[in-house]
């Protein structure tokens, strides 16, 4: 029996643990006699022998692509083999594949070809989110949560994580801070209503009425990034004047003025300090002959 020669790659980092499976791993078979020789091999498991992993980050299968691979199988086979680690006499634990599992128990298939590693809970762990984190189809959400999943749960800092993914410790930064945003705001980068360009955006805005603010922009007029970072920028040199600030009680005195003049305009009048000693006075009109007859009044008067 042929077996590739793996070095043992436990406690050099998730990219070791993760390594390719050599192209000449011959695919094998267990027999009762060599189960303990099976680490590091790519045997074919019967699946009643395979547990779900307790730390799947994923809660979301799609069910049409599900059906799809599920078809793929049928045809093809398992291409790729999923991951698992011995955790007891005939007994294996899922660490990465699931989607490739349930395809196969969909297909009707009896056994899969999976490559067991040695793996204590925390190295589980690790594998489980990092195989999460290297789908494409993750919204900026997602791949924040896993992000914190793994500083909270292998204990990294945003460094070591950066250094573990190959990714600068800036981006782990940044996806980070989308945790912070409002609960809408989050929504929208689950739905992939809003891209990590116009939240990197967003986020630069401490206020969150202005936060939901620029949310709404976006949504209304189809912002592009560009757009809504020059409207950040206006919003935080305080030049916008679109978000009106919350209107104080009108003082007795300018109450008094408005409602003697709605008795002369016979229409609603409304009075709009803006300074201390500055405002406005906004009288509405419905139509031309309305108008006109607002003219008349101030004419005569």
């Amino acid at each position: 029996m042929i077996m590739s020669k793996k070095k043992d790659a436990l406690g050099k980092g998730i990219r070791a643990l993760l390594s390719d499976i050599d192209d000449d791993t011959e695919v094998l078979k267990i027999s009762a006699t060599d189960e303990d020789s099976i680490i590091n091999t790519v045997p074919k498991i019967r699946l009643e022998q395979i547990e779900v992993n307790p730390f799947q980050p994923r809660a979301d299968f799609n069910q049409q692509a599900l059906e799809e691979l599920t078809n793929s199988i049928r045809v093809h086979g398992v291409i790729q083999p999923i991951t698992v680690r011995k955790i007891s006499d005939r007994k294996y634990q899922l660490i990465s594949g699931e989607r490739r599992l349930r395809a196969s128990k969909m297909a009707g298939l009896s056994e899969i070809p999976a490559y067991v590693r040695t793996a204590n809970d925390q190295e589980v762990v690790e594998m489980a989110l990092i195989e999460n984190i290297q789908r494409e189809d993750l919204n900026s959400m997602e791949v924040a949560l896993t992000y914190q999943r793994l500083i909270d749960e292998c204990d990294l800092t945003h460094e070591n994580l950066g250094d573990r993914l190959g990714k600068d410790r800036s981006t782990i930064t940044n996806y980070l801070r989308l945790l912070k945003l409002p609960p809408e705001i989050q929504k929208a980068l689950r739905d992939k209503v809003l891209s990590m360009g116009h939240a990197r955006a967003i986020i630069s805005i401490p206020e969150i009425d202005k936060q939901l603010y620029v949310l709404k922009e976006i949504n209304s007029k189809s912002l592009s990034v560009r757009k809504t970072e020059e409207l950040v920028r206006l919003l935080s040199s305080g030049r916008d004047k679109k978000i009106e600030k919350k209107e104080q009680p009108l003082p007795g005195a300018y109450k008094n003025v408005q409602a003697k003049l709605m008795d002369i305009f016979e229409t609603k009048v409304k009075i709009k300090k803006t300074t201390a000693d500055k405002g406005e006075i906004i009288i509405p009109f419905y139509s031309i002959s309305d108008l006109n007859r607002l003219l008349d009044i101030i004419e005569k008067e």
